[in-house]
């Protein structure tokens, strides 16, 4: 079902602005908003809390430490 909203020229303009790739559409860039404004999960917060503890402690790589590894 689709419903049309009137909206200004200032938010089209932001909303065209938002937009990855010419052809996404404006229903995809408004779940992107949203989206990036929802709370994160109880497990990614978990991994963040876990990735800091490690960065802390210095179990870290450099980029050429990882190209290394992978060979490039």
């Amino acid at each position: 079902m689709a419903t049309t909203i009137q909206i200004s020229e200032k938010l089209l303009s932001e909303l065209k602005s938002k937009k990855m790739y010419e052809k996404e559409s404006y229903e995809e860039v408004i779940w992107d908003l949203i989206e990036d404004t929802e709370e994160l999960s109880e497990e990614t917060k978990e991994e963040i809390k876990l990735a800091e503890k490690e960065f802390k402690e210095g179990k870290i790589y450099t980029h050429e430490q990882v190209k290394k590894e992978l060979g490039l």
